[in-house]
C-alpha cells in the first residue's frame, strides 16, 4: 500500500473525518426547532467548527508539540459535541438511531485524532 502524501491539513485523515462530521452536524441542526437556534443549534455548530479550526491552526504551528496541543483542544470539542448530541436526544430533537450514529461518528473522529496526537507527541524534529 502506498503512503499518502500530506501537503496541507486538508490531507490529514483526522481533518477529513471531522470535516464530514461538521457538515453532518450542520445538516442535522437545520431540522431543529427554531427555538433552539441560539441555544443548542448554535452550540453544536460552533463546537463542530472548533474541531476543524484547531486541527488547521495546529498544523500551521512550527513544533509538533504545539500542533498536538491544538489537536487536544479539538478532542475536547469532540467530547463537548458528544454531550450536545445527548442533549439533542433528551430534548427529542433527534431520534435514538440518529443519536447512536452521531455518537459513533464522533467516537471514530476521536480515535483517529488520538492516533494523530500520538504521532505528533512521538515525532522527532
Amino acid at each position: 500500500m502506498e503512503r499518502e502524501t500530506v501537503r496541507t491539513y486538508e490531507d490529514l485523515n483526522c481533518y477529513k473525518l471531522c470535516k464530514s462530521l461538521r457538515n453532518r452536524i450542520r445538516q442535522i441542526t437545520s431540522t431543529f426547532n427554531p427555538n433552539e437556534k441560539f441555544r443548542l443549534t448554535d452550540q453544536m455548530i460552533r463546537c463542530s467548527r472548533s474541531v476543524t479550526n484547531n486541527i488547521a491552526e495546529g498544523y500551521g504551528r512550527f513544533h509538533f508539540k504545539e500542533n498536538a496541543q491544538f489537536c487536544r483542544q479539538s478532542r475536547g470539542s469532540l467530547y463537548e459535541l458528544l454531550d450536545h448530541v445527548s442533549i439533542a436526544f433528551e430534548e427529542e430533537l433527534i431520534n435514538e438511531t440518529e443519536c447512536l450514529n452521531l455518537e459513533n461518528e464522533i467516537k471514530n473522529c476521536i480515535r483517529v485524532l488520538n492516533g494523530y496526537i500520538k504521532y505528533l507527541t512521538t515525532a522527532k524534529y
